[in-house]
């Protein structure tokens, strides 16, 4: 490890899946110890998920490496109050604890914030749920597509028309904003310790996230306004802020809505001059009356050119628009690159150059190289030794299933 933010700070990740153990990867990646804690058997089940025949497969756990690397993995049946017991010790001296895990089990397991906080007054306790702390669904189960995209409007206002089916979600697409979020609570909570020297209990939730990400529309409805469902494309009450295909069949976003006083000289740049001199588009009130013959125009015009040119051409004049990209395209995005959004891997076990990293960056502040994800248990003896444990009492554990 190096000398990074959290370099000194030991995180306990007691999670499954993504959101609540992809927080502790943010801490992992600024410097901080994260232990992962996995039960013996099959451990964490997003190791191994398997969602169909069209889930992306490749020669490496690709979804393990990106949301658990830089950690240390520790097998512990938390079930038997051996395994408990090194859980608590491990608790005494760690900074964070972090757990996604429902309600309902963390009481039988005793790992409620009521049962570890005793052990270490300065210890943050972040906690993650589906549907929130309190409330008849506290207890609730629920996954990303659930609590945070279905649950709170989004999946119902992307879809492409009114009557669409609703969209579903992406693998993830939830979880790792909300794994955000979570990181902001535990430094929140870490800050209020600086000045107290009082541990605490944070929290967040998908439901909750979900709701933040939708905020602007759920508003409208809570001060009395109407959300009506969007329009398809060809019907949108705005031609500048509205998707256009080129002549090779990809997509572009123009948002062009603080521009419109431009409309003349954008006319110009896109070869369709005419148009700005139509009665029907002179005004902004006119092109929203006209909206879906000027679409219609429009279309007409990006297929003139490849996704290139109009790239060239419309960043040259300082129109805002986005390139509507395929997963395959932001493995050769240059920006990606340059910006740290993917970040070079030097491990060739990872099966890639670069890994998707966390998006947060402090200028001056190099975070950790990227290592892989732990094998279940690889550091169990290694993090048990640290604690005190010798190797009589770790064989004992061994023999008893208490570890694997």
């Amino acid at each position: 490890m190096g000398e990074g933010i959290f370099s000194g700070l030991k995180v306990l990740d007691v999670g499954s899946f993504i959101a609540a153990p992809a927080a502790a990867t943010i801490m992992a990646d600024f410097g901080a110890e994260v232990i992962k804690v996995e039960a013996p058997g099959d451990g964490d089940p997003y190791r191994g998920v398997k969602r169909g025949k069209r889930y992306p497969s490749s020669p490496v756990p690709h979804q393990w490496i990106v949301d658990n690397r830089n950690k240390k993995g520790i097998t512990l049946d938390l079930k038997a109050e051996a395994g408990r017991e090194i859980l608590y010790r491990l608790v005494r001296d760690a900074d964070v604890f972090v757990t996604n895990m429902p309600l309902g089990p963390r009481e039988r397991l005793k790992i409620r914030y009521e049962d570890i906080s005793p052990l270490n007054e300065r210890l943050i306790y972040a906690s993650l749920t589906a549907y929130g702390e309190t409330g008849a669904e506290a207890g609730r189960t629920g996954f990303d597509s659930t609590a945070w995209w279905a649950r709170t409007g989004l999946m119902d206002l992307v879809k492409p028309s009114p009557d669409s089916a609703p969209a579903r979600s992406m693998p993830g697409m939830g979880d790792h904003p909300t794994a955000v979020a979570m990181f902001g609570a535990i430094a929140t909570g870490l800050y209020r310790r600086e000045r107290t020297g009082k541990g605490s209990m944070v929290s967040t939730s998908l439901m909750s996230n979900g709701l933040w990400s939708n905020a602007i529309m759920v508003q409208a409805e809570l001060s009395g306004g109407v959300v009506e469902p969007r329009p398809a494309r060809e019907d949108a009450e705005n031609a500048f802020n509205n998707l256009y295909r080129t002549a090779d069949g990809y997509w572009l976003h123009l948002v062009m809505m603080h521009q419109e006083h431009r409309w003349a000289d954008f006319a110009r740049v896109v070869g369709a001059a005419e148009l700005a001199d139509d009665p029907r588009y002179a005004t902004v009130a006119a092109r929203d009356e006209n909206a879906k013959s000027l679409i219609d125009a429009l279309d007409a015009v990006f297929l003139r050119k490849d996704r290139q040119s109009w790239r060239n051409l419309l960043t040259q004049n300082g129109f805002t628009f986005g390139e509507v990209a395929s997963v395959g395209d932001i493995v050769l995005d240059q920006q990606m690159k340059d910006s740290g959004a993917l970040r070079p891997m030097p491990d060739p076990r990872a099966g890639a150059s670069y890994i998707v990293d966390s998006p947060i960056q402090v200028a001056g502040v190099e975070k950790e190289t990227p290592t892989l994800a732990p094998e279940q248990g690889e550091h169990t003896v290694e993090v048990l030794r640290a604690a005190g444990y010798d190797d009589a009492e770790i064989d004992r554990f061994k023999r008893d299933g208490v570890i694997a």
